[in-house]
């Protein structure tokens, strides 16, 4: 014989409130349940184990790849669910990638000199971006957006940048395709121009924890996860 949770002992033990449960229903994210003779929903096993999914896999991929995968698994089709798990757990590799690159870049104390682009005490605007392996409407940019502060030469009227805005040229160039830096990337270039190495890396190096924690909590999604599937014998 079956057996049937009431909506009240599921919200107890995930610390949730049964309008939750409801909700999530709404949205087309867990099965509609069957109803007994009062109206009350019969919640079996397998919405157990899509409630247990549903709070596991939020705080690692977000509402919205949390919606779309377990709406993947209502229709059986457990490839287009694990390849939209797959492709935020590449996202966060990607962030991780970039935040290692930017804390070496911050330990660095001397900027690299490239072979054929040595590093000067000022540069123009096209020696900066070829230095930086950007385009100068990049930089152009990135000035507007507040990251950057040339000062211009008082004869010509030219952007110049020093080794302090290089650095940050190359810290922007490495943020600026992660979606959690694009929030930290502010603060870490005002560090930088507050002359706070110490700030910036410590941004970075909180950055880097949180990376950890995220992947965390990916991996107990993933793991309820595979327990439905496993429940529904899709793998």
């Amino acid at each position: 014989m079956e057996k049937y949770y009431k909506p009240s002992e599921i919200a107890r033990e995930l610390h949730i409130s049964t309008s939750a449960l409801r909700h999530y229903e709404s949205w087309g994210i867990i099965p509609s349940p069957d109803r007994a003779a009062n109206g009350y929903r019969l919640y079996t096993d397998v919405h157990f184990a899509y409630f247990r999914c549903v709070r596991s896999m939020f705080p690692g991929f977000g509402v919205r790849v949390t919606c779309d995968v377990l709406r993947s698994i209502q229709h059986n089709d457990a490839d287009t669910a694990f390849w939209l798990v797959n492709k935020r757990q590449s996202e966060l590799y990607q962030e991780k990638a970039a935040a290692d690159q930017t804390l070496a870049l911050l330990l660095q104390l001397e900027l690299p000199s490239l072979p054929q682009q040595k590093l000067k005490n000022e540069m123009t605007i096209g020696e900066a971006a070829v230095f930086a392996g950007v385009t100068t409407s990049a930089i152009r940019h990135w000035e507007k957006e507040g990251l950057l502060r040339s000062k211009r030469d008082p004869n010509n009227g030219y952007r110049v940048f020093t080794p302090a805005e290089i650095r940050k040229i190359l810290l922007i160039r490495t943020l600026r395709t992660t979606v959690y830096f694009l929030k930290s990337m502010k603060d870490i270039v005002m560090a930088l121009d507050h002359q706070n190495i110490e700030q910036a890396k410590k941004l970075t190096e909180d950055a880097i924890r949180t990376i950890h924690e995220r992947l965390r909590q990916q991996l107990l999604g993933v793991h309820q996860l595979v327990e439905l599937c496993n429940l529904l014998d899709l793998i």
